[in-house]
């Protein structure tokens, strides 16, 4: 059949499906096709009458099915689908999860519809609003009708406050300045319950605990002007005296071995301690009382406020060493007007053993499995501290581009302390809800490339980490060691230094210590937003202060030694932006530009090895192998004969993605990119001509492009992605660009150009 009748036959039997859909119907009932909403009236203008259908339209109920193209094929699919015998199972799934049921007509309420259009209208101002409902029939399908004609829209003429001197009535005087009701604005009845709700928000920031929109009414008076409403606040007959009077902190109490279900809140002289203004109930005296010192932000005689009743929740949350964190506030059996806090908190259990299988992707194209056993203890000092030690070994295949037995075996072991404070011998103090924590790491590493050589590596680093908001972390590691030593080099290897020397630095043993800084922001977790950002800049700053001191020079054979190596001076910035721009609920185009810079000096002539700029692979420019690009121009391919790996590394790097992503159906998702940047040396190297940064850098940027399947699993998502080279920058300039070579047809094409990417997890 070739392709005209082919799609003729779709489209004959899109049609007959879409036509056959009555067919099905129940006697007596028709098909709802839905309803249309016109707005009629020269009261308001031609923009306000179109803002006013979108809205109305939206509060019709119910919706038709989903019509793809003016045909319905979900309902088709239901209708011809056999009915399930059970709630699960294919026919379960294809009939009501694929298909879609009929909505029948007869499901329609016009005089209800009818009076949700009409009160919309007048609560947004239209006070003199008409509405009518029809509906019309053709066949065995029926549709509605409505048409509203308002009037014109009522503004605010003057908000009036209380004026009468009570407290209650002053302090909600006193919010006036940040109202929601100005002058001149329309009137919108969602306006006033959000001015209600504000004021509430207010007050509670000034003690009111009992008091609660319901409180307040806004009486409307439309006898004032044409078209002009005085809005006048007034506080309920029926307020109770509790909620009209502001209250103070007394006593607070914590109960933090509190079990639900068991007598873990009886009281016994054994288990109260006091702590400053803190009563602590534990017979176990489980934590130390500092813990909550810090963590609770209400002190005795306080005023209650809101503020920092849920910044004291998010931070015993935030601890993660309690299951279940519960707050109670009643009013204190002492004179005047005082309330006492009650903090139920049930812990997690203070030990645990994990063990986990993972599968991991690198940004060298490797591919495999690692186990992870895990020992923690959340109260190792008894103040809420998490000590975790871990042990794990894995090993890792490369699965794109060529695999020549390079494998990877890893093994090693790392221990973390973690305070929930800054440990400073000053104090710190944060208004955050989330509470600043010190960190301690110690690790060790050994990693063996089979046919290459293999490197033990040991790290430590002790630094802070805190949150200013859910949007805003700071990591800051007042030094980070990390000591590399490399053993049993093959004669493979020391073969291909011969070939190649910059794959002698690889081995080189390496000394890097310094402070390090990286600040996030991100607010991607905003899912209603159209345009998401995330950001994170990086400083590392290696061995700065080191060397000042002690004059290093590696220029003028000045360098110095810290246990027989040469100890690492560099400064390195990152910065890592992505931008993320929904376009619908399934689909979206996701952007990032990474650009960093490193530049060593003092006791270092170059950057080592660990520290340089890598482009290329699975989460980079997927159209080239991991660390096959660059540096500049300089083709590194021609330097690994016999298919060794390459290992392009640089001093500058700049780096675009862009991402097309879309359901295709179900778990599987799809997507479509491009990918551009290479990596440059600061400095000329003789052995890499083309490598140094220059003017020309636009001209000598790699580009690949490609598509991918993204299989999105509860669990994980397993990706896939096949692409291909736009641009070689290893080329002679004018041949960079090989858009017109390319030929899926042709075997040697395809072996050359077309890279096959397996990984975990989206690439950003």
């Amino acid at each position: 059949m070739n392709n005209s009748r082919l799609l003729s036959f779709i489209f004959l039997t899109a049609v007959a499906s879409s036509c056959s859909n009555t067919r099905f119907l129940p006697e007596g009932e028709l098909l709802y096709t839905g309803a249309k909403v016109n707005v009629e009236g020269k009261e308001i203008s031609k923009k306000d009458r179109k803002a006013l259908k979108s809205e109305l339209k939206d509060l019709v109920r119910p919706k038709p099915n989903k019509t793809i193209l003016g045909l319905r094929p979900k309902l088709y699919i239901y209708n011809i689908a056999p009915t399930p015998t059970k709630d699960k199972g294919f026919r379960h799934w294809l009939k009501y999860k694929v298909g879609e049921a009929p909505v029948f007509y007869s499901k329609v309420d016009l005089e209800y519809n009818k009076s949700v259009l009409q009160n919309y209208s007048e609560n947004n101002g239209y006070f003199n609003a008409k509405t009518t409902a029809d509906s019309t029939r053709r066949g065995k399908k029926a549709s509605a009708e409505y048409i509203v004609k308002p009037a014109r829209q009522y503004t605010i003429r003057e908000v009036k406050f209380p004026t009468d001197s009570t407290v209650l009535a002053t302090a909600i005087r006193n919010t006036n300045r940040r109202t929601l009701l100005k002058k001149d604005d329309a009137y919108s009845l969602e306006v006033i319950k959000a001015e209600r709700i504000r004021i509430d928000g207010r007050l509670k920031e000034k003690g009111y605990f009992y008091f609660n929109p319901d409180y307040l009414k806004v009486q409307v008076d439309s006898t004032v002007a044409d078209h002009k409403v005085d809005l006048i606040v007034k506080i309920k007959d029926e307020a109770p005296a509790l909620a009209e009077t502001p209250y103070r902190i007394n006593k607070i109490i914590v109960y933090p071995n509190y079990t639900i279900g068991l007598d873990s809140l009886k009281d016994n002289t054994k288990s109260i301690k006091k702590h400053n203004d803190i009563t602590i109930i534990d017979s176990t005296s489980m934590f130390n009382s500092r813990v909550f010192d810090r963590t609770l932000n209400f002190s005795k005689n306080d005023l209650y406020n809101r503020t920092d009743h849920n910044l004291s929740l998010n931070r015993l949350v935030n601890l993660g060493t309690f299951k279940f964190v519960k707050n109670q506030f009643a009013v204190s059996d002492t004179t005047g007007n005082y309330l006492d806090a009650f903090y139920y908190l049930t812990p997690l259990p203070k030990k645990s053993l994990r063990l986990e299988l993972l599968a991991k992707t690198n940004s060298a194209n490797y591919t495999g499995t690692e186990l992870n056993l895990n020992w923690s203890n959340r109260n190792a000092l008894g103040g809420a501290e998490l000590l975790t030690i871990s042990a794990f070994g894995g090993l890792e295949v490369q699965v794109a581009g060529q695999n020549n037995g390079f494998n990877v075996y890893r093994f090693g072991s790392e221990a973390n302390l973690i305070w929930p404070r800054l440990v400073a011998p000053f104090k710190l103090d944060s208004p955050s809800g989330f509470v600043p924590k010190t960190k301690l790491t110690l690790g060790y590493e050994y990693q063996n490339r089979t046919k290459l050589y293999s490197l033990q590596t040991f790290k430590g680093s002790f630094g802070y980490l805190w949150k200013e908001s859910d949007r805003k972390e700071h990591l800051l590691n007042l030094t980070e060691i990390t000591y590399a030593s490399p053993q049993n080099v093959t004669a493979l290897y020391r073969d291909k230094i011969v070939e190649n020397k910059s794959l002698e630095k690889v081995i080189e043993k390496q000394l890097i210590f310094g402070p390090t800084y990286s600040y996030t922001y991100t607010n991607t977790a905003q899912k209603r937003k159209k345009n998401t950002f995330y950001y994170k800049g990086t400083v590392d700053l290696a061995g700065n202060i080191t060397g000042l001191a002690t004059g290093a020079n590696i220029k003028k054979g000045d360098t110095i030694n810290v246990f027989n190596v040469p100890f690492s001076q560099f400064i390195k910035i990152e910065n890592d932006f992505r931008h993320y721009y929904k376009l619908g609920p399934d689909s979206q185009i996701a952007s990032r530009i990474i650009v960093g810079a490193g530049y060593a000096y003092g006791n270092s002539s170059e950057m080592p090895f660990i520290k340089q700029f890598f482009i290329g692979g699975t989460n980079s420019i997927r159209a080239f192998r991991a660390r096959s690009i660059g540096p500049g121009s300089f083709d590194g391919a021609s330097t690994n004969t016999n298919s060794f790996l390459p290992d392009q590394s640089g001093d500058i790097k700049l780096e675009f993605n862009t991402e097309y992503r879309a359901k295709i159906y179900g778990l599987v998702k799809g997507a479509l990119f491009i990918d551009a940047g290479n990596i440059w040396l600061l400095n000329d190297n003789a052995e890499k001509p083309g490598a140094k940064f220059s003017k020309k850098f636009m001209s000598e940027l790699a580009v690949g492009a490609g598509a991918g399947l993204r299989f999105d699993f509860s669990f994980l998502i397993l990706r896939t992605d096949l692409a291909f080279p736009l641009r070689k920058p290893y080329l002679s300039e004018g041949n960079r660009w090989v858009m017109d070579k390319i030929d899926f047809g042709s075997g040697p094409w395809r072996k050359e150009n077309l890279i096959f990417n397996l990984a975990i997890g989206y690439p950003f």
